[in-house]
């Protein structure tokens, strides 16, 4: 039988809403990315996906200061007194590597960009500062860090879902419920 969790031991509704709001965004922007890049040539579906796939990243960037600034001021729930000492380890860790990884890939993203000369202009309406100048090498260097990091991302968020799940179906400890509203 599954637990139910007070609403103390529950994130806040903003905590939630910045949560799924920032893994749909990021969903959306691995897979634009990864079609994207699959395209032959330079076609203007490229070029729109590619202008999308910046939008997503400096979108997640934002979200991601302002749920750092939400986390840093308002208190998770705790964990469940009965979870194991290097589980409770695990989970603080991939939550603070998730955290780095919001913002270190939309940087590497962005500057990426910059180093191959193009110009991120946010909804095609905000031309952002370019940080650094047109640089070769640079340019494959970034372009390398910003695909490993989505593939780190790729890989803990999989072990995220599956911890979650391993916690709903086989633990039954309400752990879940803390992050999603309608679960009891």
């Amino acid at each position: 039988m599954t637990t139910v969790l007070p609403l103390k031991q529950r994130y806040s509704a903003t905590a939630m809403s910045l949560h799924w709001l920032i893994a749909l965004l990021i969903v959306s922007g691995f897979y634009l990315g990864w079609i994207m890049t699959d395209i032959p040539g330079f076609t203007p579906t490229k070029l729109k996906y590619f202008s999308w796939h910046k939008w997503i990243g400096v979108t997640v960037f934002a979200l991601a200061v302002i749920r750092l600034a939400w986390r840093l001021t308002h208190r998770a729930p705790a964990l469940p007194p009965g979870m194991a000492p290097l589980q409770k380890l695990a989970a603080e860790v991939v939550h603070v590597i998730l955290y780095v990884l919001m913002f270190a890939i939309p940087a590497s993203g962005y500057l990426y960009s910059s180093a191959a000369g193009i110009q991120v202009v946010y909804l095609g309406l905000v031309p952002l500062p370019t940080l650094i100048g047109p640089d070769t090498a640079l340019k494959v260097v970034l372009k390398t860090i910003h695909i490993w990091l989505n593939y780190t991302l790729l890989a803990l968020v999989t072990a995220h879902v599956l911890a979650a799940v391993k916690h709903q179906l086989i633990d039954r400890d309400g752990l879940l419920a803390r992050m999603i509203p309608f679960l009891k």
